[in-house]
């Protein structure tokens, strides 16, 4: 299979809600973590790091999500608990993508944010070369805090997204054109 060109990728990249399959290999993944790591990152902090969930982890991760809907609304049903904890099975791997905010007097938290979020792109962009379907994923599980905790992250960390990686299942949807001229303009 001929590798697809950066250009292709970029322009053809697309969110797949529905996934399924094996999660990547090592050499995928390998892959997919090198790109990750080249994406813009002022003064070299390195501000991201990421969790891979995958198998049975799947579904601990599920009960974290659960344990957050719970807090939030006590006296859910079952049926409702289950599914906040199915969300954490839409797919074979889930790349969580943190921001690791530190202090530096140039790097503001946001730039370090942005920074992990190109990281979270470049994920999904290298999903895509590789024929991988994948989905950038965020929500109120995203910034819940029994989550957060439950997760192991630290009060300087942030969850930039769920990225949900495996096999495309069904067709993949229309990319709508966008109009340049609708976004860009000379100053």
């Amino acid at each position: 299979m001929p590798e697809m060109s950066a250009l292709d990728a970029l322009h053809n990249r697309n969110s797949s809600p529905r996934l399924s399959g094996n999660p990547p290999t090592a050499e995928q993944l390998d892959q997919i973590f090198r790109a990750a790591l080249r994406a813009p990152d002022h003064a070299q902090l390195r501000p991201w790091r990421f969790l891979t969930i995958s198998g049975d982890s799947r579904m601990r991760l599920g009960e974290l999500f659960a344990l957050a809907q719970e807090q939030d609304s006590p006296g859910l049903s079952e049926e409702q608990l289950a599914r906040a904890a199915g969300k954490a099975l839409r797919a074979p791997l889930i790349i969580v993508v943190i921001a690791c905010i530190r202090p530096h007097p140039k790097v503001p938290g946001q730039e370090q944010i942005a920074s992990a979020a190109a990281a979270a792109q470049n994920i999904l962009l290298a999903a895509h070369a590789l024929e991988l379907g994948a989905i950038w994923r965020t929500g109120g599980m995203a910034y819940h805090p029994a989550v957060m905790s439950g997760l192991g992250l630290t009060s300087t960390e942030k969850i930039v997204g769920y990225l949900y990686l495996g096999e495309r299942e069904g067709n993949q949807k229309e990319i709508s054109p966008l109009r340049q001229e609708d976004f860009v303009q000379a100053w």
